[in-house]
C-alpha cells in the first residue's frame, strides 16, 4: 500500500509496466497529475522498448535494461525545446511501451475464391488460409506510423489489415507461379517463402516483420474436388479384370460375415460374384469354356447361328471346350470321322443338360450299323 501511495504522490520514481494480457502491443504509462522525476528509474524488460513523446514529437527509444533519467544518457531529450535547464526539475513526457515480443498464430485466409490458371485443368478458384507471426521490429516507426496517440493498442487493431496484404500477395503470388494445383500441396512451404518475402517491404513500413508464414490448406471448389476424387478412383481401380476378382472376393466375404439371414446373404454375394466372374471369362463368341460337364449345364450359351433357324443344332464338348453349333449333317460327317461318337457330350436349347449323343434318340441314328459296301463292278449275282 506504501508502494501505490508513493506512485500516485506528485513525483514517479519508477517507471515499468508489466503485462499479461498477450494481446497488448502498445501501453501508454499514465502521468495525468504527475510529473517524472529528475533521476527516476526506468525498467525496460526483455521484449519490450520504452519510446519517450515530447510534445507531440518521439524524444528517443529505450531497449531492455535499467536507466536512471539524467542529461548524461538522455542526449535526444536535452537537446528538445525547454530542456536547457540542466534537466534538474520535474518534467512531464508521454512515455509509450512498446511490446517486441512475436505474436504467434494469426489467422489469414481468402475471403473469395482466387482464379489461377492452372496448366492441366484450366482456369480454376482457389481458397487457401494459414497462420503468421508478427513482432515490432521498429517501435518509434510503428509509433508513427500506426499507433499515434492511442493509449492502449492490441493486436487486433493490426492484423485485418496485415491480412489485407497477405491475400493480396498471395493471389498475386498463385496467379504467377505456374505451379499446377495437383502439385500446391508438396509446394507450401515454398510458397509460404514467397509470400513472406513479398509482404515484407509493405509491413517494413509500418516498423513491423513477419518471422514466420504458414500455408495450411489450398483447397479446390466441392465439384471440383468431387470430380478429381472420381480421377482417382479410375487410377486406382486400374486393371477391370483384376478389379472384378477383387470385388468377387469382397462379395463372398462381406457375405460370410453376415450373421442376420447368413444363408441369403451368402447366397446373394456368391451370385453376385459368380455373375461378375462369368462375364470376365466369356470367350470372344460369348460362350463359357467347359471345365466339366456339370459346369457347362449350368452355362447360358449364345443362340444358334444364323441360316439355322428352323432346324435344331447341336453344341458339342470337345477337349474341356464348346463347339458349334452344329446341324444333324455336319454331326454326321464328323462321325464318319470319327470325331464325333456314342459317348460325345451334346446340347441344344431346351435340352436338360448335356446328354451322350447316343442317348439322343435324333443322333442315335447317326451310329446304326453301316452297310456293306457296295459290290464289285462286273460280279456275278449273289457274289461279294
Amino acid at each position: 500500500m506504501a508502494l501505490f501511495d508513493f506512485l500516485s504522490g506528485e513525483f514517479i520514481d519508477v517507471i515499468e509496466w508489466t503485462d499479461d494480457t498477450r494481446d497488448t502491443m502498445v501501453w501508454r504509462f499514465e502521468r495525468q497529475g504527475h510529473a517524472i522525476k529528475y533521476g527516476a528509474k526506468l525498467t525496460v524488460r526483455e521484449g519490450q522498448s520504452a519510446v519517450f513523446v515530447h510534445e507531440g514529437q518521439i524524444a528517443d527509444v529505450f531497449g531492455p535494461g535499467l536507466y536512471i533519467l539524467e542529461t548524461n544518457n538522455m542526449p535526444i531529450l536535452t537537446s528538445l525545446q525547454h530542456w536547457d535547464h540542466g534537466f534538474k526539475s520535474p518534467f512531464k513526457s508521454e512515455i509509450y511501451f512498446v511490446n517486441t515480443t512475436r505474436f504467434n498464430d494469426l489467422k489469414w485466409g481468402t475471403k473469395n475464391p482466387i482464379i489461377a490458371r492452372d496448366p492441366e485443368f484450366g482456369p480454376v478458384r482457389i481458397r487457401a488460409f494459414g497462420t503468421y507471426s508478427m513482432r515490432v521490429s521498429d517501435p518509434a516507426k510503428f509509433m508513427a506510423e500506426i499507433v499515434g496517440t492511442d493509449g492502449e493498442f492490441t493486436s487486433d487493431e493490426i492484423t485485418f489489415q496485415l491480412r489485407n496484404i497477405i491475400v493480396q500477395e498471395f493471389s498475386r503470388m498463385i496467379a504467377s507461379s505456374g505451379i499446377p494445383v495437383l502439385d500446391m500441396a508438396a509446394n507450401t512451404d515454398q510458397l509460404g517463402k514467397m509470400v513472406a518475402k513479398a509482404i515484407a517491404p509493405t509491413v517494413a513500413n509500418y516498423g513491423l516483420t513477419i518471422p514466420e508464414f504458414y500455408i495450411e490448406n489450398i483447397s479446390l471448389p466441392d465439384e471440383v474436388e468431387a470430380m478429381l476424387d472420381k480421377r482417382t478412383s479410375m487410377g486406382i481401380v486400374g486393371d477391370l479384370d483384376r478389379f472384378g476378382q477383387y470385388a468377387q472376393a469382397e462379395a463372398m466375404l462381406n457375405a460370410s460375415q453376415n450373421n442376420g439371414g447368413a444363408g441369403a446373404g451368402f447366397g446373394a454375394g456368391i451370385g453376385a460374384a459368380m455373375g461378375m466372374g462369368m462375364a470376365a471369362q466369356r470367350g470372344p463368341w460369348g460362350q463359357i469354356p467347359a471345365q466339366n460337364p456339370q459346369h457347362q449345364a449350368s452355362a447360358a450359351l449364345p443362340p444358334p447361328l444364323p441360316g439355322t433357324r428352323g432346324e435344331t443344332v447341336w453344341h458339342i464338348a470337345s477337349n474341356g471346350e464348346t463347339d458349334g453349333p452344329f446341324g444333324r449333317g455336319h454331326l454326321g460327317r464328323l462321325a464318319k470321322e470319327g470325331s464325333f461318337t456314342r459317348d460325345t457330350l451334346v446340347w441344344t436349347p431346351g435340352q436338360d443338360g448335356w446328354k451322350p449323343a447316343d442317348e439322343v434318340a435324333e443322333l442315335a441314328q447317326l451310329f446304326t450299323i453301316s452297310p456293306p459296301p457296295p459290290p464289285l463292278p462286273n460280279a456275278a449275282p449273289g457274289e461279294a
